[in-house]
């Protein structure tokens, strides 16, 4: 088999590692590959996703989830806490790692809630959850108490364990639902402030400065937050972070007056996405994460104002981030290959493996959400042309995505 990225992979991964990728590519006897338009990637990892289960699988299941991500080319994911019941004991951690294991395709770590029941009045029962959780997040909502946080980050970094971020301060949201830009403005809609991020950022790095902690921020949004994260590295703080790809993609600028373009932290300015593209240029943002978030058709259905926060992306990011900024020249593939399987793995001790995902690099076709696994359909990218499709995607020797073989369209 000739494959144009066998060299890359030797650099992400070893030869020993590639040698192998490529063993069990032929045992698995999809089709012939003999041409250099097919590359073979490690299995990308995400370590931001919602799917959904116990507690809400009418938006999306851990099979459909897992499913989703191994059409995306995923086989590692981190899901975040904010179920029914949520993970913040033993007991009710064991209900998501016992569907976990019954019904996800791929490698799924959980994360264990922050305070009780995402409350913000409580820990939760961080010691008894550490051997079995990923880290501890209450991702959707911010800690607001500083007293709270630096009591979890010191428990953390007793437990060997990353606090991960939502940062998010209540008191300066003022009942937005879109960036406070110029859409805003000329829509009069309600704007969630930069601030409200940042500010929740500058108080974490100061506690973690303190604690010294290890400590990783969720879905980076806005310039301020960058230029925090450069600083705090430049000081040798333990911090990491990661942003989305469609916060590199999109800003106020594309925004409509439908719900698929709701998410948050917000689509922020133009100057704030020229920021993040710096931050992963240079090294800032460590990583990409999808933060894929299913609802239901009717909860996505209402609008800007009405519709719930939160679009799916784990069927996309690749095609879009090899389209968009790798093809455009804005990084290299060596470059995303690193934010999508090697410093996420690094970070969060996720074992590199020997998975892999095949992928036709010279197939364009057109984003189409009825084609999606996910049980959620939400994407601001329905309509827009991208390169590369995931024909294949191999988890621990199984195949667990198959694509039928269709005309570019």
């Amino acid at each position: 088999m000739q494959n144009q990225n066998t060299p890359m992979l030797d650099a992400i991964c070893g030869n020993g590692v590639r040698v192998s990728i490529l063993e069990r590519l032929a045992s698995v006897d999809l089709c012939t590959f003999d041409s250099p338009k097919y590359a073979v990637f490690p299995g990308f990892c995400d370590v931001h996703v919602h799917f959904r289960e116990p507690g809400f699988s009418y938006k999306e299941t851990i099979f459909s989830g897992s499913l989703a991500a191994a059409h995306g080319g995923y086989t590692a994911v981190c899901t975040m806490p904010n179920l029914n019941p949520v993970p913040d004991s033993k007991a009710h951690l064991k209900e998501q790692l016992d569907l976990i294991k019954e019904d996800g395709l791929i490698h799924i770590y959980p994360y264990g809630s922050i305070t009780a029941g995402q409350m913000g009045g409580a820990l939760s029962e961080m010691k008894a959850l550490a051997p079995q959780v990923i880290g501890f997040t209450d991702d959707g909502k911010g800690v607001q108490s500083d007293d709270l946080m630096r009591s979890a980050m010191k428990q953390a970094k007793q437990l060997g364990k990353l606090i991960v971020a939502h940062c998010e301060d209540n008191s300066l949201l003022n009942g937005g639902y879109i960036h406070d830009g110029d859409y805003a403005k000329a829509n009069h809609h309600r704007g969630i402030s930069s601030e409200s991020e940042w500010k929740q950022v500058q108080r974490d790095l100061a506690l973690v400065k303190e604690t010294g902690c290890a400590y990783h921020i969720c879905h980076v949004s806005t310039k301020e937050s960058v230029e925090l994260i450069r600083q705090a590295k430049k000081e040798g703080l333990n911090v990491t972070c990661e942003t989305a790809p469609h916060y590199l993609i999109l800003d106020d600028s594309y925004l409509q007056e439908d719900g698929c373009f709701k998410m948050n932290p917000p689509l922020r300015s133009t100057q704030d996405r020229q920021a993040l593209i710096a931050g992963i240029q240079d090294g800032t943002i460590d990583m990409i994460a999808t933060d894929h978030a299913p609802h239901t058709q009717e909860e996505k259905s209402k609008g800007l104002d009405d519709s719930c926060f939160g679009i799916v992306g784990l069927e996309t990011a690749f095609p879009l981030l090899y389209t968009y900024l790798v093809q455009e020249g804005v990084i290299t593939m060596e470059k995303l290959l690193q934010l999508l399987v090697t410093n996420p793995r690094k970070r969060f001790r996720i074992p590199m493996t020997t998975d892999f995902s095949v992928w036709d690099m010279s197939q364009s076709y057109i984003i189409d959400p009825a084609e999606f696994q996910s049980q959620g359909k939400s994407t601001p990218f329905s309509g827009w042309r991208v390169w590369g499709k995931c024909l294949a995607t191999v988890c621990d020797g199984k195949l667990v995505w198959l694509e039928k073989v269709r005309n570019s369209k």
